[in-house]
């Protein structure tokens, strides 16, 4: 999709702050990349062994039919070509711990950047990406093109010496590869933007088909195969035709460039041979400006023919500084707060960056120790949003909210994570077992500690019944547990860590069977012990643990007080509504 000169404007600011702290996170890997450039200096020079040997046998050991020269000679070169074997074969197992020690340093910022942008930019793929540029870049630095790159630069010493055994045949290597590096110019010139589109494309497909994986139960019970399939087939064939013309394009000219450099080759056998018929230089030299012009050109055909590789690296590496600059180091919060169960939530705004309207409006109310808020309102009223705006997902646009008086943007996410259960309206569940789940995927996770966030769940006897109790290995998202299986296994998990606030949303599942006794003991268990919660429902049987009503409408707040009054007021509206039109048709 193209940007407005605005929005191009705020990315390229972005991409130079996501450069600058992509290079202090990567300022141990320096020293790496200074050892690979000395080695690629040793090799380089190294290199120049075989033109030479190629001079001394044909100018001193042929003329002088000497033996003990060639073999010594021959010798000496294998021993040359041996060391520069072993640097070569270092050098690419420094470049790929490099790739290791590049993600390494970047992905714990990366991966916290790509939560803040998916919880920022929530119709957007693009968090999905980081992850994935990741991998690029570190497959870039482990591969040939990597290394052609710091041969490139020993290019002027191979034509060099070329101009020390003749100008012309200097002349001759030095407009050959001019000529190879502009094709190699025109070649990102033409190709840089069609790739960036093709990627766009083929993460468009990818994630289509993802999605109608996913929601496979749909696709089959409502018999949406064939336009599924019609409707990713569109797109993968866009991208896929998008791919064979920019493949059609640098094909081309990599195909120029090959024969071009064949040429060349050929060109300066025939120039040397021209110049030896004049006596102006030896056979030997000769055949050395032959190798070593395919030794000068060599690392810029293997940048050329990986420049695909080089690019793809190159643009993964922008979407990494852009996604960087655009979201830069949250503040770390206090992990030593301690708080009250005392929520006070004042003007609440919250505003998508993708719309004009505001999905809640100065939203107020607090929350005391031991109490339980419901929150009810019709479809679209803000309910969910309120939920994930009390757990810090998202950020206000006005307004505060507090946690014991403490903003909870001062508190450590992760902290904040554990004293703040959150049961969300759609559930999904990560691979692991049962108690994994539970126990938030804790690599260390405490057993007596699950088991009861699952018994104070009401979910311990459900989960004793799976195939293996607690190590019974959660599918897909979940997909081998029925519905209320899933809302308790979830609910155990928001309790895991003994939060003292509660954000319930539609907990309507439990209800069901015996489950509402449990939800409701649960719930004044919490506040019994001075925790606090808050339900969002439509559900009237949620709402018998609630102290208080918040009333919701279009993102607006319609009523807040206590629960039978509101309910009350609420009744009385509804009969009234009936009524008065029911008079009217009788009159």
């Amino acid at each position: 999709m193209p940007y407005s000169n605005t929005e191009e404007a705020v990315i390229k600011r972005n991409i130079i702050k996501g450069r600058r702290e992509m290079a202090r996170l990567l300022r141990g890997v320096r020293g790496q990349f200074a050892l690979v450039a000395i080695f690629a200096a040793f090799i380089n020079v190294l290199v120049l062994a075989g033109p030479l040997f190629m001079l001394q046998v044909y100018d001193r050991v042929l003329p002088a039919r000497s033996l003990p020269t060639l073999i010594n000679l021959f010798l000496l070169v294998a021993f040359l070509f041996m060391m520069m074997g072993v640097l070569d074969w270092a050098r690419g197992r420094l470049l790929a711990r490099i790739g290791a020690d590049h993600q390494r340093g970047l992905e714990r910022r990366v991966f916290d950047a790509a939560i803040v942008d998916a919880t920022v930019n929530t119709q957007e793929r693009s968090s999905n990406n980081a992850l994935r540029d990741l991998e690029i870049l570190q497959r870039y630095y482990a591969s040939p093109v990597a290394a052609a790159v710091f041969d490139l630069p020993w290019t002027p010493l191979y034509l060099g010496v070329l101009f020390v055994f003749h100008p012309w045949l200097g002349a001759l290597a030095f407009a050959g590869g001019a000529a190879l590096i502009l094709l190699s110019f025109a070649t990102q010139f033409v190709t840089r933007a069609r790739l960036d589109e093709t990627a766009q494309l083929e993460n468009k497909a990818r994630y289509l088909g993802n999605d109608f994986l996913r929601q496979i139960e749909t696709i089959v019970s409502l018999g949406m195969r064939e336009s599924g399939f019609k409707r990713w087939q569109a797109a993968r064939h866009e991208s896929m035709n998008n791919a064979i013309h920019t493949t059609d394009v640098s094909g081309s000219f990599h195909a120029v460039m090959r024969a071009l450099r064949l040429l060349l080759q050929t060109s300066m056998l025939a120039l040397g041979a021209y110049l030896v018929l004049q006596g102006e230089v030896s056979a030997g030299a000769m055949v050395a400006a032959s190798i070593l012009m395919g030794r000068a050109l060599a690392p810029v055909e293997l940048a050329v023919g990986g420049w695909t590789q080089w690019q793809g690296a190159s643009l993964a590496r922008d979407r990494l500084a852009a996604l960087l600059g655009a979201h830069p180091p949250e503040r770390e919060g206090s992990e030593w707060i301690t708080p009250k169960p005392q929520l006070t939530v004042e003007g609440l705004t919250i505003r998508p960056a993708t719309s004009d309207r505001a999905t809640l409006d100065m939203i107020s109310f607090s929350l005391e120790p031991g109490e339980a808020l419901g929150v009810i309102g019709p479809l679209g009223a803000g309910k969910s949003v309120l939920a994930r705006s009390l757990c810090n997902f998202h950020r206000p646009s006005a307004g505060t909210i507090r946690l014991d008086d403490v903003p909870l943007d001062q508190y450590d996410r992760d902290n904040l994570g554990r004293l703040i259960g959150y049961l969300p309206q759609s559930i999904s569940f990560f691979p692991g077992t049962v108690a994994e789940n539970i126990a938030r995927l804790d690599p260390a996770p405490d057993k007596d500690r699950v088991i009861a966030a699952a018994k104070r769940a009401g979910a311990h006897q459900m989960i004793l019944k799976l195939p293996a109790g607690y190590d019974t290995p959660i599918e897909f998202e979940g997909a081998s547990l029925s519905d209320r299986q899933r809302q308790l296994v979830a609910l155990s998990r928001a309790l895991y860590h003994d939060p003292i606030l509660l954000v319930l949303d539609e907990p309507n599942l439990l209800l069901n069977g015996d489950a509402g006794p449990g939800l409701h003991a649960m719930l004044s268990d919490l506040k019994a012990h001075g925790g606090a919660a808050i339900v969002m429902t439509n559900s009237p049987g949620a709402l018998a643990e609630c102290d208080r009503i918040l009333v919701l409408d279009r993102g607006a707040q319609r009523a807040l007080g206590a629960r039978d009054d509101v309910l009350k007021r609420m009744i009385a509206s509804a009969t009234k509504s009936r009524v008065v039109p029911a008079a009217d048709s009788a009159a």
